[in-house]
């Protein structure tokens, strides 16, 4: 694939693979045998520079780049797609969007620790009964003279159970629709009347997903991001910056299976001769490695406009839905490649399958990236 790298990128790159390969390949068989979420990882990779890639150097960050981000994340998703998460959760989700909308207070609180791994976060719009359709959301934050009263439940919170901080958006005026919703920093660790479920999910199971309930949560008036009413297009802006990453982390682990793949057709003999000698195979691999690179090149020249300045949600939609696609497909096409050993737990094809599920989902469904990019046609 030809797509010109600085030496910096090339170094960032180079580093969350040795990272990759020496740190998450010695524990991501048995960790996810156990479902099993090391807090130390994330701290591992904060202190090497790995979360905090779209931040400034005053908070710890690096200042790298989208692009940077994209090339650490794919990395890190073609050893371990859990582990993959917390560049988005911690930095391009919640960090660049405290940093965008955040008081100088709220940038100093949270920033830092963020940055370095120090504290977990997360965010979430997701309802149990809502998810798209984030103004279906049922969650309310009722003014009061000194304070917000936040009621609702959220579903589907990537570290909703072990996070320290995180953002969540909330009706304070529901008759005015997309323009009555706002965001909140929840501190998840010290405010009463949070409450926390686990869920057993299909893949990514060294991550934890879960539902986080709020009765009758106080919330002080330093607790909103942004102005009252301006949570819809704060939630938007995030999106658009973590869609990026949902696609990087497809395009990892489309990686593995691709290269899995041609080392076990160089490997495995059937009739005589290795099965990558028969045209079938041959023809699997050829495809892989196709949709491969196109989905590459969309991300990164996404990830770059990004750095250059353009926010094109086009170009993000069609990134992450191409990209999205790929991996599943590239999953599937491993296993078929792989036969009765693909079905086996011993071998990582189970789960390339299992955690590919998630990605056509998260940050926007792949109907709504599709909805993004029609109307981008039809102007």
């Amino acid at each position: 694939m030809f797509f010109e790298l600085t030496d910096e990128q090339k170094a960032i790159k180079q580093l969350a693979r040795d990272y990759a390969e020496k740190r998450l390949t010695a524990v991501v068989k048995e960790d996810e045998e156990k479902h099993l979420f090391r807090r130390e990882v994330v701290a591992e990779m904060g202190g090497l520079g790995l979360l905090a890639t779209v931040l400034p150097e005053e908070y710890g960050g690096t200042e790298a780049g989208f692009l940077s981000t994209v090339l650490i994340i794919e990395e890190l998703a073609r050893v371990s797609a859990s582990y993959s998460t917390y560049s988005m959760s911690q930095a391009v989700g919640p960090g660049l969007t405290i940093l965008k909308q955040g008081t100088q207070e709220q940038k100093d609180r949270y920033l830092s620790s963020l940055a370095s791994g120090e504290s977990i976060t997360c965010f979430g719009a997701t309802e149990p009964d809502v998810g798209s359709d984030v103004a279906g959301m049922k969650t309310k934050a009722v003014e009061q003279e000194d304070c917000f009263i936040l009621n609702g439940t959220k579903a589907w919170i990537t570290n909703g159970p072990v996070a320290d901080v995180g953002l969540f958006w909330a009706y304070t005026d529901r008759e005015l629709k997309h323009k009555g919703i706002s965001c909140f920093i929840v501190d998840m660790k010290n405010t009463p009347g949070i409450t926390t479920n686990p869920y057993d999910k299909l893949g990514l199971w060294c991550t934890v997903t879960g539902e986080v309930v709020f009765n009758d949560v106080r919330l002080s008036k330093d607790c909103l991001l942004g102005r009252k009413g301006a949570g819809y297009g704060i939630l938007m802006d995030m999106l658009g910056n973590t869609r990026i990453c949902a696609a990087a982390r497809a395009i990892g682990v489309g990686r593995a299976c691709l290269e899995d793949s041609i080392r076990y057709a160089k490997e495995r003999s059937a009739f005589g001769q290795p099965i990558g000698n028969f045209q079938m195979i041959q023809s699997q691999l050829a495809e892989m490695y196709i949709e491969h690179e196109a989905a590459t090149l969309l991300v990164y020249q996404a990830a770059q406009n990004k750095d250059r300045g353009i926010q094109d949600l086009n170009e993000v939609a069609t990134a992450k839905y191409f990209a999205t696609k790929a991996g599943v497909k590239a999953a599937d096409t491993a296993l078929e490649i792989f036969g009765s050993y693909g079905y086996s737990m011993e071998y990582p094809i189970q789960r390339y399958i299992r955690d590919s599920r998630a990605f056509p989902i998260t940050e926007g469904t792949s109907n709504i990236q599709k909805m993004i990019i029609a109307r981008h046609l039809l102007g």
